[in-house]
Parts: C-alpha cells; structure tokens; sequence
C-alpha cells in the first residue's frame, strides 16, 4: 500500500453494495472510500439525465460541490438488446419504485416472456465520474459486462438483476458468483480499472 496519504473519496451513492463493492476496488491503492450518506445535508442528486453519463456527471458534480470534495459518481444499469436497450438508466425504478429489485425483476421477466436465449442478449453498463472539489469533472470511464438475462432466478449474490444476469464465460449469474470474481469482471470493475489510473495520476500531483 502506498506511504502517501491520499485525500478520501466519496462515492455519490447510498447503496451499501455499490459502496463497499469500489471500497474494495480502491483500497488496495490506499484510497479510502466512502458513502455519501456520511453527509446528512446532502440531499440527493435528481437523475434526470438522458444517459449514464449525463447522470453521472451530474451526480459527481452536484455533489463534489456540496461536501467539498473529491468524489465518484456512477450510474449503471442492464441494457436488454430485445427490449431497445431496455431498462437502461431506469434500471433501479424500471417496475416505478426507486429500488425495488424484486420488482424490477419480474417486470424484465415478464417483458422477455418465453423469448429464447439468443433473444436474451444484455449488457451491464457503468460510467463513471470523477470531479474535484470544486465540482469540475476531471476523469471519465465507462465499463461493460456482456452476457444474458436468463428465465429463472439463479442465485442469491449481488444486487439489482445479478440472479438473472448470465456471465456466458462462466456459466453462472452474477447471483451465483463470488464476490471476488465479480469484482474482477463486472461494469463497475472495468470501468474502475479505467478511471484509477487516472486518478492515482492526479493524486499524485496534489500538493
């Protein structure tokens, strides 16, 4: 782990997974990371936004301004190839409420219906923001995981659509896999693998 004493991050999110799953991604190059919930008078950020990246501009900045400093903000979500790259951004309310995985799910269910698999190509989509202190975006990155939404669930790992999501390579769900592993191949790894390089770059020039 680096001597250097690295300023902490916080991620734009409430979401306890999402957290500690990029804790854990920048932990071993001594970056502390931390949720924005530990700022109580943050409100949160509208997403309204026509993109992943519009979303997360906009998360990384609106909030970088507020607690003063340096922040990631991502916004992620599964794009079904059958459904016109539905649900996309509305990912987390695609059944209406903010959240509700288990909803979420069944709505995708019902909208694939008896579709075979070659009809049930996705991909998990994350992009992700860096912006300083004073809320300039400084890094983007975008990171993707190809695979298929299967017709049952498999698995209990994960978050979102993980127990129906398939990783062809592995022949299991992001429900089934280790968190170790998923860690190493998701969205949110890729485009982290992305956007550390040019953060450590920047940390590094800081006085």
């Amino acid at each position: 782990m680096p001597d250097k004493k690295y300023p902490t991050v916080v991620l734009g999110s409430r979401n306890q997974k999402k957290i500690g799953e990029m804790a854990e991604l920048l932990l071993p190059h001594g970056i502390t990371l931390v949720g924005v919930a530990d700022y109580p008078d943050v409100p949160d950020v509208v997403e309204d936004g026509n993109s992943f990246a519009e979303n997360a501009r906009k998360k990384a900045q609106e909030t970088a301004r507020r607690v003063n400093q340096w922040v990631i903000a991502e916004d992620s979500g599964l794009c079904v190839d059958a459904l016109h790259g539905a649900p996309g951004i509305y990912s987390a309310r695609y059944a209406g409420k903010q959240g509700d995985d288990e909803a979420n799910n069944q709505k995708l269910l019902k909208e694939l219906g008896d579709f075979p698999p070659e009809r049930r190509r996705a991909y998990y989509v994350c992009y992700a923001v860096l912006a300083d202190p004073q809320g300039e975006v400084r890094l983007e990155s975008e990171g993707r995981c190809h695979g298929q939404v299967l017709a049952k669930y498999h698995g209990s790992n994960g978050f979102g659509y993980d127990p129906l999501f398939l990783v062809r390579e592995y022949h299991l769900t992001f429900g089934e896999l280790a968190p170790a592993v998923k860690r190493h191949i998701s969205h949110r790894a890729k485009a982290f693998e992305r956007l550390i390089p040019g953060l450590l770059r920047l940390f590094e020039t800081l006085e």
